[in-house]
């Protein structure tokens, strides 16, 4: 997956850097999203889990720059407020369970790519970059009737683990649908986001070789052209 993720940013660069401009576009537009996060975690061993919800929103700035045959070609910087984190399945017949909220300040750098209308009237669209993050806050929940003793001992250490590591980053891409108004631009979009960092340490002394945040994001937003 890491060497996937990380060949398909290197082929984009490459096109974005080498591509003879065919039609120059200066555009400036700022905009704001929000919506639904869901959420788990890559875990070595692994943990049985249940998709978590959380939200996100926050501002972003895009700048096209050139039209290249029928694509559009912009670059977009986001800083968003994210909530993630994961809910264990016990698997036990009752609603026992354990939950972990991790809040994070993100800042996605995507190639933005879109195709169709570019005055009035909709775009498909492609975000696909790095993203990086910044741990702010964590909280645990303990529903049910349970002790931490009585779990297996696998799964001991996982119960209110304090995060190791506050710098996150990874991969991330969405498709999307973007109505362009006189009123202003509407988006929906649906995105990805792996991590390639770990949120605990990950030496052969400690608890768990991967801790990993993965992130499906359902989001809607407006922008307005600056000039």
């Amino acid at each position: 997956m890491k060497r996937f993720a990380s060949t398909i940013l290197i082929l984009l660069s490459f096109v974005c850097a080498n591509a003879q401009i065919e039609e120059p576009r200066s555009r400036l537009e700022l905009g704001v999203a929000g919506g639904m996060n869901i959420n788990s975690m890559e875990f070595q061993p692994s943990i049985r889990q249940k998709f978590l919800n959380g939200y996100s929103g926050g501002l972003n700035i895009r700048y096209t720059s050139e039209k290249y045959f029928s694509m559009i070609c912009a670059t977009q910087i986001e800083v968003n407020f994210s909530q993630r984190g994961w809910e264990e399945d016990f698997d036990d017949g009752t609603s026992n369970s354990y939950i972990k909220v991790l809040d994070y300040v993100e800042i996605p750098l995507f190639a933005h790519l879109s195709w169709g209308r570019e005055e009035r009237g909709f775009q498909f669209f492609l975000n696909l970059g790095p993203q990086f993050g910044f741990f702010l806050n964590e909280r645990d929940y303990y529903k049910g009737n349970w002790k931490v003793e009585e779990r297996p001992i696998s799964l001991q250490p996982i119960y209110g683990k304090k995060v190791e590591n506050v710098f996150d980053y990874g991969i991330a891409g969405g498709l999307g649908l973007e109505w362009k108004t006189r009123a202003g631009n509407f988006f929906i979009e649906g995105r990805y986001y792996y991590a390639l960092a770990d949120i605990f340490g990950n030496s052969k002394t400690d608890d768990f070789g991967r801790s990993a945040n993965l992130t499906i994001y359902a989001r809607l937003g407006y922008s307005i052209r600056l000039f």
